[in-house]
């Protein structure tokens, strides 16, 4: 390769890069349209997340804790 290519070379590289660029950031993105928030394009292709059920009352523990605070207070009350 002479010299006299290689800028050339880059400049086109350069341009290429910078249109592939162009047209991934103005494509693939959330978009707000109208007074909607819409989905991207790719929305069906995107992986499914799983998220295992909880317990279905969310504050075992601390009903757990006032069962025991309660049964703590009677027995002491009972002792007296």
């Amino acid at each position: 390769m002479s010299k006299t290519n290689s800028p050339h070379w880059m400049q086109t590289t350069l341009a290429g890069l910078g249109l592939s660029l162009a047209a991934i950031s103005s494509t693939g993105c959330q978009g707000y349209y109208a007074g909607q928030t819409l989905p991207s394009g790719y929305y069906i292709h995107d992986d499914i997340q799983y998220h295992a059920p909880g317990p279905e009352f969310k504050l075992s523990r601390e009903a757990a804790a006032q069962k025991a605070y309660k049964a703590d207070l009677e027995a002491q009350q009972a002792g007296q």
